[in-house]
């Protein structure tokens, strides 16, 4: 690992850390240490340390702004790439907008909205990337990224990029073939918006943003929804029914505002929050014969 971390750091790949805390990285504020943590300074730059990582026949895997992201306790094994200010390039041409996997979606939501342009309303209150949004179909009031992405230029876990389409992605809801079928992260999206009245769009990414704030805790470190909606249930309101909001593990507590959402209530580990989220399920399906799936991904050792 020493001789990786060397040639990284000789690379003028971006910025590299060793044995970094990824309590650091994510919106929970858990996780253990990555090994070598990278933050990339452009796309080719990727191309550089995948490169390396492979003649070193060392592990390595891609984050992004860290929400809807639950991080062992023990860490990541081997290189983790963060996709974030190196990726946050943005091109406005008519109504198509080409952007990096790094960009905030909350900012470009607003940043687009104050030029006239629509699309980008439901994700007004959306935590994260615009990669990991691709990854997982992120969406909100009615819509999601399917809805606009034209194509995904996507790192794949054997080193390689390629473009896909719409259609390629295999997208459903909160889903795209990049989870599973065949696992990748977007490096850049190109997006089709509509040109609109930006009173009112911007209307309606404000109605959006209290609704959230109105609803859900931000206030608190959170991954965003913990489950994926079993519909046409809501696992929101099947753990309110349960009587579970507020139910506490150790550090990890279940939202007293939203049932789906898990919190860091102070020094919650990840083992916490996994005990936490086993007695949910397990309590939904003796109660109401309903296995809930998780929509936060779970990684990292032992994970």
């Amino acid at each position: 690992m020493e001789n990786v971390i060397k040639e990284l750091e000789q690379a003028d790949i971006g910025k590299v850390l060793v044995n970094e805390p990824l309590s650091k990285h994510t919106t929970m504020k858990i996780g253990g240490p990555a090994d070598c943590l990278v933050q990339p300074k452009d796309i080719e730059s990727i191309e550089t340390i995948i490169r390396i990582v492979k003649e070193h026949g060392v592990k390595w895997r891609a984050i992004g702004r860290g929400s809807n992201l639950l991080v062992s306790d023990q860490g990541i094994e081997g290189v983790v790439i963060k996709l974030g200010d190196g990726l946050d390039h943005m091109d406005i041409d008519g109504d198509i907008l080409t952007v990096g996997g790094g960009y905030s979606v909350i900012k470009l939501a607003t940043i687009i909205s104050k030029k006239g342009f629509s699309g980008l309303e439901f994700a007004s209150g959306i935590p994260g990337s615009i990669g990991g949004a691709v990854y997982m179909n992120a969406g909100a009031h009615g819509s999601d990224m399917s809805k606009i992405l034209v194509k995904a230029r996507v790192l794949f876990e054997d080193g390689t990029m390629e473009w896909l389409s719409n259609e390629e992605l295999n997208f459903s809801y909160r889903t795209s073939l990049l989870q599973k079928e065949r696992p990748g992260i977007c490096l850049e999206a190109v997006l089709k918006l509509e040109a609109g009245v930006k009173e009112e769009i911007v209307k309606v990414m404000q109605k959006n943003k209290d609704y959230r704030r109105d609803t859900q805790p931000w206030n608190f470190p959170c991954a965003g929804s913990i489950f994926r909606n079993p519909l046409p249930e809501y696992a929101g309101a099947l753990v309110e029914k349960a009587g579970l909001k507020g139910y506490k593990l150790g550090g990890a507590q279940v939202s007293d505002m939203h049932g789906n959402f898990i919190v860091n209530a102070g020094g919650a580990t990840a083992e916490d929050v996994l005990n936490l989220i086993a007695f949910i399920k397990k309590t939904i399906l003796e109660k109401y014969g309903t296995e809930l799936e998780t929509e936060v991904e779970i990684i990292g050792r032992n994970s």
